[in-house]
């Protein structure tokens, strides 16, 4: 049997589809720095990571942030309006803190250290974005990225991002962002980049 074709359009991630969005993004971060620190065991990783993206989803993002998918990928965002909400309250900490098990502490100290680079001015906050693996070179991602950017350009605002992959650099410079600077995590961490792309006329003028 052929398999269906997979689209690439983005469409709102309803609390609904938080199996598919934890899975996708467990694929999708399996070969990630940060996330291959935070979940060091390769047996139990995919597992962690799934229940990881989801806590966020159902727990975070999906609730105070604007979270897109396409049958490959998904991505959070936070505009600045809901930054504050966004930030997670004791009962999803705990939750985290149970995933994360021993690394907990190095997961805590890792936010601290992005929060010292996270730019005061007002600004669209890309949170998390993957692909499946096996779905990657057909535009899930970029679709992903080009829908987010567009509601940051036509809100006027700057989006701001982190990553600890260092091929994934180039990716988003060819979308217009830089390098703000980088840090070294705490405990033998990887090094996490973070980057802002100014806004841009949606009208293309």
């Amino acid at each position: 049997m052929t398999p269906m074709p997979q689209s690439n359009t983005p469409k709102t991630a309803m609390i609904d589809d938080a199996p598919i969005v934890g899975d996708v993004l467990a694929r999708a971060f399996g070969d990630d720095p940060m996330m291959r620190w935070f979940f060091p065991d390769d047996a139990s990783r995919e597992v962690g990571l799934g229940r990881y993206f989801t806590t966020l989803f159902t727990r975070q993002y999906g609730l105070h942030g604007v979270c897109e998918r396409t049958d490959a990928a998904a991505a959070f965002w936070v505009a600045p309006e809901g930054q504050e909400k966004a930030v997670p309250d004791a009962e999803t900490v705990q939750e985290l803190v149970e995933i994360l098990g021993d690394r907990a502490g190095l997961f805590r100290q890792a936010v601290e250290a992005a929060a010292e680079h996270t730019p005061p001015e007002p600004h669209w906050y890309l949170a998390v974005i993957g692909a499946d693996p096996a779905a990657r070179g057909r535009g899930h991602g970029s679709a992903l990225l080009r829908s987010g950017l567009a509601k940051a350009d036509a809100a006027g605002m700057p989006v701001y991002l982190e990553s600890s992959k260092p091929d994934n650099l180039p990716v988003y410079e060819h979308f217009g962002f830089v390098v703000l600077g980088e840090a070294s995590l705490p405990g033998g961490g990887p090094t996490l980049w973070a980057m802002r792309r100014a806004p841009r006329d949606p009208s293309g003028v």
